[in-house]
């Protein structure tokens, strides 16, 4: 009984016990088939299926036994279906509620509230037999699946903020490793792939009853008869699900210092289908830090409609050893991976709306993915033109694509958060000392770069020759105030066609204005679109007000923009995920 009185002391047992307790107190039924299984329920059929489901669901309550209690929720869950196409607007809300409320008393009473494995087929729950089916799930997803319900997966990592569309049947959480048959399988998350399902049980008495695992994202609603019955959805519990076998919070810190399983995971990562007609939201951390900064706003993302009809959120992972064009030269490098994989042909409509959220370092690496920098950044490290430069060609090729770029094709938008575009004074303190002395020594980029300085010592500018030859150089010491590189990158804005938008922190009471690590004066830029500064430290992409002027910036851009329009090419998921499509499909 243990197991019993926790789901009735929960949040989901407390809304089906008082649903329940105010069903009408018949006898049970003596069979639960009340309406013709070949046709729909007349009036007068849908209020004796929905009585009949009424009094099983008294009696799945009572129940001691686990078999019996299953049996009696199934029967009075298939009851309620039945009776969804009544004309009676009363008893289809009646029934809807009920087939929800008894679904839910089946999972509980089934899986104990713990996460529990499903397949489909065939299925004995105790004495009952059902068919499992999977509708319409995302092809990431590789059965078995692995599912708890919603309500059950902690918050934390949102600061318990859940985010519920009210509707019909059971909000899950799914979780199966990630694929390894396809490309796209490179851009899913190593921990497994997360995503949201509904539940409910179909039966109208002619075959087995059938549990449905939906997708309430691509198929928003059970259509029954004449009527559609929107379906229940939880946005935040898979996310916050699938983060919790996560490693990336320590091994953000590792990857400061060059840990190599950071490396192996660098890259792009998909938090949800690929859609060639939704804008990619690209979210870039910062230094020491991991995609895990961005679960609230990413949260807050899903939990709007609008927004979540309108974008994808796409997660990247780097290193932050390497120094800041080293930086932007890989995350530029992810993005072109993924699109290879995505968008082989380069003609979705995604590419070209791009936004790109950047926080710390992360931000200022989403500045220079917005900008050209002509021979502005090369002039500021050497005397000497490249085509006059000797050395091995693919040292001097390295060197070249990190001191000269364009603004990156398709961003449409950008969002700076406490970036330090001109510098950070804790760079300069014992422990950004420390840092720059222990960070990034064994970076490839640096070491080429470290070759050419010897090869062509003329050819470097004075202030920077020996840090060059050495290969001192990283991520903690291009932020430095007085870095020559950094300090000529601060002429370089955002192309024109690409609106920025900065946010910053100023912690109260602090002589000069700062956020505790970057000073507001660092943070703000000329031009910007809008700049909001909030009462909060640096980590505040986790600040309510920071997430909800993100929100008004995508809305912003919502409005301004059309959305992108699905090719009329756009391959399938199934082609997407390289799957063959059956030929009767």
């Amino acid at each position: 009984m243990g197991i019993w009185s926790d789901f009735i002391r929960s949040r989901t047992g407390m809304v089906l016990a008082l649903l329940l307790i105010t069903l009408s107190h018949r006898a049970i039924a003596s069979s639960g088939t009340t309406c013709p299984a070949s046709s729909p329920c007349t009036e007068q059929g849908a209020t004796t299926a929905l009585d009949s489901a009424r009094a099983w669901a008294q009696h799945a309550q009572r129940a001691r036994r686990d078999h019996t209690a299953v049996e009696a929720w199934v029967r009075c869950a298939t009851d309620a279906y039945r009776a969804l196409d009544a004309d009676d607007a009363a008893v289809r809300d009646s029934a809807s509620a009920l087939a929800t409320a008894c679904t839910t008393g089946f999972l509980l009473r089934h899986t104990g509230g713990s996460p529990h494995t499903f397949s489909q087929g065939a299925t004995t729950f105790g004495a009952t037999t059902l068919d499992v089916e999977f509708r319409g799930l995302s092809p990431s997803l590789q059965p078995p699946l692995r599912v708890i319900l919603a309500d059950r997966v902690p918050l934390q990592l949102y600061g318990g903020e859940r985010h519920v569309q009210p509707g019909f049947g059971v909000p899950l959480a799914v979780l199966t490793p990630r694929c390894t048959q396809a490309p796209l399988c490179q851009l899913l998350p190593p921990e497994g792939v997360f995503r949201g399902a509904t539940a409910w049980i179909e039966g109208d008495g002619s075959d087995r009853p059938h549990l449905v695992f939906g997708n309430p994202l691509t198929t928003p609603a059970l259509i029954r008869g004449r009527h559609a019955y929107p379906l229940a959805i939880d946005t935040s519990a898979p996310y916050a699900w699938g983060a919790r076998k996560s490693k990336l919070n320590r091994l953000g810190i590792l990857g400061l210092f060059g840990g190599k399983e950071v490396g192996r995971r660098a890259g792009l990562y998909l938090l949800e289908d690929y859609d060639p007609h939704k804008q990619p939201l690209v979210m870039i951390h910062g230094l020491g830090s991991s995609p895990l900064v961005w679960a609230r706003l990413s949260n807050a993302v899903w939990g709007d409609p609008d927004l979540r009809r309108r974008f994808q959120v796409w997660h990247l992972v780097y290193r932050t050893n390497a120094p800041l064009l080293v930086t932007r030269r890989r995350v530029q490098t992810y993005l072109d991976d993924a699109w290879r994989i995505l968008d082989p042909e380069g003609d979705d409509p995604a590419r070209s709306g791009v936004v790109l959220v950047g926080h710390s370092l992360g931000g200022v690496v989403a500045r220079l993915l917005c900008v050209d920098s002509g021979d502005l950044l090369w002039n500021a490290a050497f005397l000497a033109p490249f085509r006059n430069l000797q050395g091995d060609a693919n040292d001097l090729w390295t060197v070249d694509q990190a001191f000269h770029f364009n603004a990156y094709p398709g961003v449409r938008r950008a969002i700076f958060m406490a970036a330090p575009h001109r510098g950070s004074p804790t760079t300069t303190r014992w422990f950004g000392r420390l840092a720059r002395v222990i960070v990034g020594r064994q970076i490839p980029e640096i070491q080429a770069l470290r070759r050419v300085a010897r090869r062509n010592p003329e050819a470097v500018r004075p202030e920077l020759r020996s840090t060059y030859q050495r290969g001192t150089v990283n991520s903690i010491s291009t932020l430095q105030g007085t870095q020559p590189v950094r300090h000529a990158g601060e002429a370089l804005m955002p192309i024109a066609g690409i609106p920025y938008h900065t946010i910053a922190g100023s912690l109260p009471g602090r002589p000069t204005p700062t956020d505790g690590v970057v000073p507001l004066q660092s943070a703000y830029l000329d031009g910007a679109a809008s700049t909001l500064v909030v009462p909060f430290g640096h980590d505040l992409q986790q600040a309510p007000e920071a997430i909800q002027e993100v929100l008004r910036i995508l809305r912003l851009e919502a409005g301004e923009h059309p959305p992108l329009v699905e090719p009329t090419n756009s391959r399938s998921q199934e082609e997407i995920h390289g799957r063959a499509v059956p030929s009767d499909q």
